[in-house]
């Protein structure tokens, strides 16, 4: 008995080795399959995703612009004479037919010479043709912002019994609108044709004036608008020739833009084409309104010395003067001019595109998988694109797509 007990005991104990010995060697090979497993298994990449949505989209054509005053007006002299000193400045306020800017006084007899007669009368005629043209532009302007005025009402009633689109409507307001800034710019034309004829009426009046008369031979040179100096010419005493330029005159408050773009952007812009005025100092975005893309293109040098083929779009401000009046002549504003424009639009961003063949695509997510997918893109703004086909809201896609991607990749958000 002695001797039986230890032998099982023996065997025992020798099994429970055997077998810890086994679970062990199981144990590992467990893992080493598990490891190789999942170095072979494909990893999931770490992706962005955007989706699918429907939203209001616009494209805009972005260029610097300049701000000008719309009417200027160079004062000059009628006549040969001695020009009293200017004491005028800068930025003086001054009214119509009111402000002296300055007087001329006769210097020596060639004032009163025949051949100073003549060619003084012959300015006072050629200033009534020129009033007598001015007034017929104001008047044909006039006969047309009329009709355009009854048009605009005719077809309000028509958008509101359905026989008329809003487009329609739009359209014929911005056409008065554009023909009653013509009709404004025509009167100053007017007021400015007026006061040449005048002036070289007191021209004339001085030349034949009789250099025994009593009468001071000073002619007095009033300021032709309302507004404010923007620059003076000649601010000394001096004699001066007929016809040269004393100062520029012009209302601030009166302001244009112009903006040059790029002619491929321009063929895009039509008049009436609504405009974000940014950067301009203030803390607000300024709107505007094209009122004309000029017909005739310039050749212009980038600052990289390439030659580029540009053209002038002026734009009309839309904000009261009270909103602007930091914004002066010569002021640099960014010009947003909003070329399209649709709501409920299919768009995704243009960060999630890329080519194939030529051909637009995306990698759309389906169940963790990214499946290369061909699009027919409508509007691109270099943010977001038009989905025309292709895809539908909510759809999940990748932006930013990588290289290690490709049809059928497994996908994780990131």
């Amino acid at each position: 008995m002695n001797k039986t007990q230890p032998t099982a005991r023996q065997s025992q104990t020798r099994l429970l080795g055997y077998a810890r010995r086994a679970v062990s060697w199981l144990l590992i090979l467990a893992t080493v399959t598990t490891v190789v497993a999942l170095s072979f298994r494909e990893r999931r990449l770490l992706v962005d995703i955007a989706t699918v949505t429907r939203a209001t989209m616009d494209v805009r054509v972005e260029e610097d612009g300049q701000t000008r005053i719309r009417e200027k007006y160079v004062v000059s002299t009628p006549l040969a004479a001695r020009l009293s000193r200017i004491t005028l400045k800068v930025g003086d306020v001054v009214n119509k037919d009111v402000t002296v800017l300055s007087r001329l006084e006769a210097t020596d007899p060639s004032l009163l010479d025949p051949r100073a007669v003549a060619q003084a009368t012959a300015r006072v005629r050629g200033a009534e043709r020129k009033l007598d043209l001015a007034r017929s532009s104001l008047a044909k302007a006039e006969a047309k912002l009329q009709f355009a005025e009854s048009e605009t009402g005719r077809v309000r009633k028509m958008v509101v019994g359905n026989a008329a689109s809003q487009s329609q409507l739009e359209s014929q307001e911005s056409l008065f609108r554009m023909l009653g800034e013509e009709v404004r710019g025509l009167g100053f034309a007017v007021d400015i044709a007026q006061y040449e004829l005048e002036l070289e009426k007191a021209a004339l009046l001085l030349t034949r004036s009789d250099p025994d008369d009593q009468v001071e031979m000073t002619l007095a040179i009033q300021a032709p608008i309302d507004g404010r100096i923007l620059r003076i010419y000649q601010e000394s005493t001096a004699v001066v020739r007929a016809g040269e330029p004393l100062l520029e005159i012009g209302d601030p408050k009166d302001l244009e833009i112009i903006a040059d773009v790029l002619s491929r952007d321009a063929v895009r812009i039509s008049p009436g084409d609504a405009v974000e005025l940014k950067h301009w100092g203030g803390d607000y975005t300024l709107t505007g309104r094209v009122r004309l893309v000029e017909p005739s293109g310039f050749t212009k040098t980038s600052a990289l010395g390439v030659e580029e083929q540009r053209v002038n779009v002026i734009i009309d401000l839309e904000n009261p003067p009270e909103e602007r009046l930091q914004l002066g002549d010569g002021f640099r504003v960014d010009c947003e001019v909003v070329v399209w424009r649709q709501a409920d639009v299919l768009q995704i961003p243009t960060s999630a595109m890329f080519r194939v063949e030529g051909a637009w695509h995306v990698f759309a997510i389906t169940d963790g998988i990214a499946k290369r997918t061909p699009i027919v893109v409508g509007q691109n703004n270099g943010r977001m694109a038009q989905i025309i086909e292709g895809l539908e809201e909510g759809m999940p896609v990748i932006v930013h797509p990588s290289d290690k991607l490709d049809d059928g990749s497994p996908i994780e958000k990131r």
